[in-house]
């Protein structure tokens, strides 16, 4: 599976200036689009369509932005999410920062994030994830360089993957416009086993976590065909994601505690 973070920047602070931004995102509204809007303002349209067969998403260099605002998946460089939650009966803690740097990949100047996932004060996991935003708002996944602690030390992941390299292919991490019943590959690397996809459960669900109460998450279910593990996913207009829990496989939940900037 890819690296927990799938999440959102704010442009505030969540913790230094209380529940302002969070409130908005509860409160505002999660607009839906046509069939017709949703293919006219994305070239991804293939790729929203059934997430089994062939997969050849067109990716033009050209037509991606550096800057990642999906209102679901906004990465503001210097963000830092944290989330506390339990893996099994273990409790973790995962800290997720938008570094300020860049990775090229296919041309395409993608955004790296730090996510560190620790138990009991010790560094068991940090990923690097990579993604960029096409001209129509849909936020691409184009590698991750996923290190994990063994006899001692962290070591690269046998599920590290980069978009053009070994046949792996980008995958949507967030549509420009999510429809209750969209599905869409979020990664597509077999040589890594790294083939994680998606499907749009909700627009208007409702979830608690200890940075606040929201109202209209969007809810999706995300999983591996490979594995058994598959979850539950919530994400907000104007925050991203603030909560996820597995729906089978191993027991985990995580929640949104605060963001810094």
């Amino acid at each position: 599976m890819n690296g927990r973070f799938k999440r959102a920047a704010p442009g505030a602070t969540i913790g230094t200036i209380g529940l302002a931004l969070l409130a908005i995102g509860a409160t505002s509204g999660v607009a839906s689009s046509s069939s017709a809007a949703a293919a006219s303002t994305s070239p991804s349209a293939s790729v929203l369509a059934p997430i089994h067969g062939r997969y050849t998403p067109d990716i033009d260099a050209a037509n991606f932005v550096r800057r990642v605002d999906n209102r679901y998946f906004p990465l503001t460089p210097g963000t830092g999410f944290h989330f506390q939650g339990v893996s099994g009966n273990t409790a973790q803690t995962d800290n997720a920062v938008v570094l300020h740097k860049t990775k090229r990949i296919l041309g395409i100047k993608a955004t790296v994030v730090r996510d560190t996932v620790s138990e009991h004060g010790t560094v068991i996991e940090r990923t690097f994830d990579h993604y960029a935003q096409d001209k129509q708002g849909n936020v691409w996944y184009v590698g991750e360089l996923a290190l994990e602690r063994q006899h001692g030390r962290l070591v690269k992941a046998s599920d590290s993957w980069q978009a053009g390299v070994n046949g792996a292919k980008p995958g949507i991490i967030m549509p420009a416009h999510p429809r209750r019943g969209d599905a869409y590959r979020q990664e597509f690397s077999p040589a890594n086993r790294a083939l994680d996809e998606a499907r749009v459960l909700d627009q208007r669900g409702s979830v608690t976590v200890p940075a606040g109460t929201f109202n209209r998450a969007l809810v999706t279910r995300e999983g591996s065909p490979l594995e058994r593990q598959k979850e539950k996913k919530y994400y907000v207009a104007g925050v991203g994601e603030v909560k996820e829990q597995a729906v089978k496989g191993l027991h985990e939940v995580f929640e949104l505690v605060s963001v810094t900037h």
